[in-house]
């Protein structure tokens, strides 16, 4: 997968404990609209594209979801999913540039932003095609808390 960037504001939603990466829920959504990782906040900022043909206005359930120590005393944690994917069913899913993550487990602030991919370029998935993001062993990112 390529690189998750993540937005500004989630850390600070960590140290808040607004978001509790081994309990919550968290989605991903598709936007054709670049996100500003200083300035979105809560998925209410991210222009998402129209709901239809496979696609939830919602997004997608992450499953497989863990936040976890790569290996005992190593320092390194990373957050992981399984992959992400969408298919289309009754035409095609707009076009799309972006998928962003977002938890969908706290009321205030309100599915607050998490990070974002970027493909490169803007598509459309065919009707009957699957587009699959492919976490990867790496997870969608890790925090290395060694000296």
């Amino acid at each position: 997968m390529a690189t998750l960037t993540l937005f500004d504001e989630f850390m600070r939603h960590l140290g808040e404990a607004k978001i509790n990466l081994s309990t919550d829920s968290f989605r991903a959504i598709l936007t054709n609209s670049a996100p500003d990782k200083a300035a979105h906040t809560v998925k209410a900022d991210i222009t998402e594209i129209a709901a239809g043909n496979g696609y939830s206005a919602t997004g997608v359930a992450l499953s497989g979801v863990s936040w976890a120590e790569t290996g005992a005393g190593l320092g390194i944690w990373r957050f992981l999913s399984a992959d992400i994917s969408w298919t289309a069913s009754g035409g095609p899913i707009a076009t799309h540039r972006y998928l962003v993550i977002y938890d969908d487990t706290p009321t205030s602030p309100a599915d607050p932003l998490v990070g974002y991919v970027d493909r490169g370029s803007s598509d459309v998935i065919a009707d009957g095609n699957t587009r699959t993001w492919d976490i990867g062993a790496s997870g969608l990112f890790e925090v290395d808390a060694t000296p």
